[in-house]
């Protein structure tokens, strides 16, 4: 089949990359479902309504409905990352497991998504529904940029051994953040289906002081986060990996525009529509981080006297 309907390097780079946009447009359609609370909008699963696989024409309904519709398209397209793999000349084995990984998510997506809707959107299913969308994107990231790179470790950048593992404990920072970020959300005011009156509940482990206090931690967090990153750009910017620098500065600003944009939402008491741009752009800082390890490279040799040429751009 390969040799029938053979894929070059750059053409499958591009199914790649649109995979990854995919997924990171329904995370945004999926915290616009919440925020608009229309998570009930179609209130059983895999049907819309116990009738019908689709919903009534009612605003909630539709939005819900039309998020599940964009899974179709974003199955598509994973699927098409994930075959492409198997005709890329000249065979590149690596990319397939990878490649695979990604239907494998969006399916998961799909029953923690239907187990959201069948449990009421009880906090937990709905954290779980963000936090593996998140894992989901950084498969989606590393089959992006393998299918990008030159094949063979000669052309792999290599960054020193004390900035790799710096590069990754950041990243588990991130990670650390975005889980107390989901619980944030849990705590607030938007269960996510306000527009269609049921009950969710929310986290209260700590009473009425539940929220301020999981705000504040988070807060901590991301600043430890931002203060990090910015010793990171630091110590790298006169190194000869460009890439690496030039995406911790791009990181360094979406840190900033979230630190500026979560202060005004708490002090306005949480607006949806800031609350929706807030998880947009966490997102995005969270794939800056995926790609600030990818540009790190893997941890080379101890023996190794100096990293390797950076030729990836």
């Amino acid at each position: 089949m390969r040799d029938r309907y053979p894929i070059t390097p750059e053409r499958y780079e591009q199914f790649t990359k649109i995979a990854l946009a995919l997924l990171i447009f329904i995370v945004f359609t999926g915290a616009a479902v919440r925020l608009t609370g229309s998570g009930l909008g179609c209130p059983t699963w895999p049907k819309c309504t116990e009738t019908s696989v689709h919903s009534s024409l009612t605003t909630h309904g539709v939005i819900e409905f039309g998020n599940r519709v964009l899974t179709f398209l974003v199955s598509a397209g994973v699927i098409a990352a994930a075959l492409g793999a198997y005709l890329v000349v000249p065979q590149r084995r690596d990319l397939r497991y990878l490649g695979w990984s990604l239907p494998f998510g969006v399916l998961v997506q799909a029953i923690i998504g239907g187990l959201s809707v069948r449990f009421q959107l009880a906090p937990g299913w709905v954290m779980s529904h963000y936090i593996v969308s998140s894992i989901l994107l950084i498969w989606a990231f590393d089959l992006w940029w393998r299918s990008k790179q030159p094949v063979g470790a000669a052309h792999v950048v290599r960054s020193d051994r004390s900035t790799v593992y710096l590069i990754r404990g950041l990243m588990v920072l991130a990670g650390v953040a975005i889980v107390l970020g989901t619980i944030s959300t849990a705590a607030g005011p938007h269960a996510g289906a306000s527009g269609t009156g049921e009950f969710v509940g929310r986290f209260d482990f700590w009473g009425l002081d539940t929220l301020s206090r999981i705000i504040h931690i988070h807060g901590y967090v991301v600043t430890a986060l931002g203060l990090g990153t910015l010793y990171a750009w630091w110590r790298v910017r006169k190194t000869d990996n460009a890439e690496l620098t030039r995406t911790l500065v791009l990181v360094l600003a979406l840190l900033a525009s979230q630190g500026v944009l979560g202060i005004a939402q708490y002090q306005l008491e949480l607006p949806a529509e800031m609350v929706w741009l807030h998880v947009a752009l966490a997102t995005l800082t969270w794939v800056g981080f995926v790609h600030l390890r990818a540009a790190a490279g893997p941890l080379r040799p101890r023996d190794e006297a100096h990293p390797a040429p950076a030729t990836a751009g």
